[in-house]
């Protein structure tokens, strides 16, 4: 292999792109272990796959490593990611009997959401307008990380031997921090969408 091509092997396989991709692959084993009802090894997977994000995204803008690459696998890894543990969290027949818990049509919203803003993003960078993430699309996801942390925790209060939908009395904070989380969630990753699409409309209007 010659060296011009090892150096651009090495530019596009660099510390942040490497870091995303063992995203995803925690991605797969962590809806693997919620799949298997083994929430407290599914948090852990979880939190790991968090810090990730934001360690790969520190490294590139501090080391100048940011590439076309990890500009689109970066976002891609943080939806499968989001979206897929909402998606198998919601399946857990015991989550919908947690009072003002984690609900189909909210991860619909999240769902929703996630893909309008890839096609409008898409759509408005072909036409050279600048549609970077806003401060409310980054508390969003700092929200929905929270959230999904919170349902694995109080998912880890579940009783097997008493049936699929027996959970343990959980401490209080645990059921008021996913209430609220989940909630505010939602309703931020309405709002942010909401914003897009109006920052949209206004580009297209000009």
């Amino acid at each position: 292999m010659c060296p011009h091509t090892q150096r651009s092997l090495a530019t596009i396989f660099n510390v942040p792109n490497q870091l995303t991709t063992l995203r995803l692959l925690l991605a797969v084993v962590l809806f693997g272990f919620i799949a298997w009802e083994f929430y407290l090894v599914s948090l852990t997977l979880f939190i790991v796959a968090a810090g990730t994000d934001w360690l790969d995204g520190y490294w590139a803008r501090k080391y100048g490593q940011v590439t076309t690459l990890g500009r689109m696998l970066d976002p891609f890894a943080d939806k499968v990611i989001i979206c897929g543990t909402f998606t198998f969290l919601v399946a857990v027949p015991a989550m919908s009997q947690v009072p003002w818990g984690l609900r189909a049509w909210m991860v619909v919203v999240i769902l929703g959401r996630e893909l309008l803003i890839t096609a409008l993003r898409s759509f408005m960078e072909e036409r050279g307008a600048d549609f970077s993430a806003k401060m409310a699309g980054k508390l969003k996801m700092v929200l929905q990380c929270v959230a999904a942390g919170f349902c694995l925790l109080l998912l880890s209060y579940r009783e097997p031997a008493e049936g699929p939908l027996a959970i343990r009395e959980a401490p209080d904070w645990i059921w008021a921090g996913m209430v609220i989380s989940v909630w505010a969630a939602v309703l931020l990753t309405a709002y942010s969408g909401i914003t897009y699409l109006l920052a949209a409309v206004r580009l297209l209007r000009r």
